[in-house]
């Protein structure tokens, strides 16, 4: 019933919870098992070896490549991706891959903030969250809770048309991101967030790839939505060029004149109307190449 699906497991020295997480799947009936190790320095291997999983050693450093090289070696159906840090309950798995099997969706994601255990987020890390899946929302127009989860599964139509450039941790957005540019069905479940095993300590720095995370979103948003980031340049520009004209008019009523000054009010307030216009240009140009793209996929 299940032969149809892989189970993808990223690892990086989490030989204290890999066997458990294997021996879980392998009792649910899921015997392709893919393991894809970046270099761990423990036990990783060998435990994922004896729970009976297929390990394959990445050829290049972080989760992105990971991925990326996982992705293809998979020739399933269906393939569920689930970190290796004993987090996410296989139990749960079904959540996932029933949207695919029924054709709601191509690439379901599991939401983490449905259900968490005390401990499983620091308030830092749980906020850092909240900001990074609103600032996606505003950016890509969509409404999703947790764009960063690590328990997904995806079609064999989602593998094929996703690509993917990031190394590390922004990975999670790339794959969100490159879902909804291509057009592929998103679906949201509600899973349980379990806190780390005693002793598995985290590959995650909140402050640093936070910030990575947010730049990858960035970066990748400023192709898919112009109209947002010239519209808030622009009125950056003019809310400068409003308050700087603000204090000229009131010295001049003084009788106090500011030429230069008078000059520069001028140059932003006209820059930022220039960028209001480009970004609708600009907005109108990828609009029409996206339905080019939508065309051409139908074919």
């Amino acid at each position: 019933m299940n032969d149809d699906v892989c189970i993808l497991i990223p690892t990086l020295n989490e030989g204290k919870t890999i066997g458990k997480l294997v021996t879980d799947f392998k009792k649910l009936g899921y015997d392709d098992i893919l393991v894809i190790d970046g270099n761990s320095v423990d036990d990783t291997v060998k435990e994922a070896e004896k729970a009976g999983a297929r390990v394959v050693i990445q050829t290049g450093k972080g989760k992105g490549a990971a991925v990326q090289q996982s992705f293809n070696i998979i020739q399933k159906d269906i393939t569920v991706m689930i970190d290796g840090d004993g987090t996410y309950l296989p139990e749960e798995v079904g959540r996932l891959i029933s949207p695919i099997r029924d054709g709601l969706a191509d690439h379901v994601m599991g939401n983490r903030l449905a259900k968490f255990e005390k401990g499983a987020f620091t308030r830092l890390n749980l906020l850092g969250n909240k900001i990074l899946n609103f600032a996606f929302n505003l950016e890509y127009h969509v409404k999703l809770n947790d764009i960063l989860t690590g328990y997904r599964a995806f079609s064999k139509k989602a593998l094929k048309n996703v690509h993917l450039n990031q190394s590390g941790f922004g990975i999670e957005a790339e794959l969100t991101v490159e879902s909804v540019k291509k057009d592929l069905k998103l679906y949201e479940v509600p899973i349980t967030y379990l806190a780390r095993a005693p002793g598995a300590v985290t590959k995650l720095n909140p402050l640093e790839d936070g910030f990575k995370i947010g730049y990858t979103i960035y970066k990748l948003g400023k192709t898919y939505n112009p109209l947002l980031y010239f519209n808030i340049m622009g009125m950056l520009f003019m809310t400068a060029g409003g308050l700087t004209g603000v204090y000229v008019v009131i010295d001049w009523f003084k009788g106090i004149n500011h030429f230069p000054m008078t000059i520069l009010v001028a140059l932003l307030i006209l820059t930022g109307i220039q960028l209001f216009i480009l970004g609708y240009l600009g907005d109108l140009i990828v609009q029409t190449q996206r339905e080019m793209l939508r065309e051409l996929r139908r074919q």
